[in-house]
């Protein structure tokens, strides 16, 4: 069983017992969260596919860390024949979520 839900703003294809990065959430650690943004719910072969929404489809997760880091971005400027480089890099802030149940 498995369900794509809408979690602050992004898709993500979700399962009961899985981990996921996601974008910074406001919650701390070990709080619940409920997801109500379902889109299409998959179970045994029968698809449902919401308009937008699924109705009555509820996606339950725990936050497990409140501030993971993605991996490091470089971003490098240059300009040929000038002399001019410039080097920066950026760690995204994340959530991860563990998936309880699809409900």
């Amino acid at each position: 069983m498995y369900a794509i839900v809408d979690i602050a703003g992004q898709q993500f294809k979700v399962e009961a017992g899985k981990e996921i990065f996601v974008q910074r959430l406001s919650q701390e650690n070990g709080a619940s969260v409920e997801f109500s943004k379902v889109l299409l719910v998959e179970n045994e072969g029968a698809v449902k596919i919401g308009t937008p929404y699924v109705e009555g489809a509820v996606v339950k997760a725990t936050v497990v860390d409140d501030s993971a880091r993605a991996d490091k971005v470089l971003v490098f400027k240059k300009i040929r024949r000038k002399g001019f480089q410039k080097c920066n890099g950026h760690r995204q802030l994340l959530t991860k979520i563990k998936i309880n149940e699809i409900a």
